[in-house]
């Protein structure tokens, strides 16, 4: 009887989701993680690369929407 290949080992996909999702209608960012509704949607089918990058962005977002629009924010 052949032997059956083992399957690839899986990587988790890391997402920066921490469970606030309420977007900011005027930036359409997720006040909770920095990501657009496009991004979250599509985020399970992006390159590690592709969700790399948008993760590197996502402080700077942050920071700019509590700057701008600190009314968004709950206390």
């Amino acid at each position: 009887m052949p032997e059956c290949p083992l399957p690839e080992q899986t990587v988790p996909i890391v997402s920066p989701c921490i469970k606030v999702c309420v977007v900011d209608p005027l930036s359409s960012l997720c006040i909770g993680c920095g990501r657009t509704m496009q991004e979250i949607g599509g985020w399970m089918g992006m390159s590690p690369e592709r969700r790399a990058a948008i993760m590197a962005t996502l402080p700077d977002r942050l920071s700019r929407l509590r700057a701008t629009r600190p009314d968004a924010f709950p206390d």
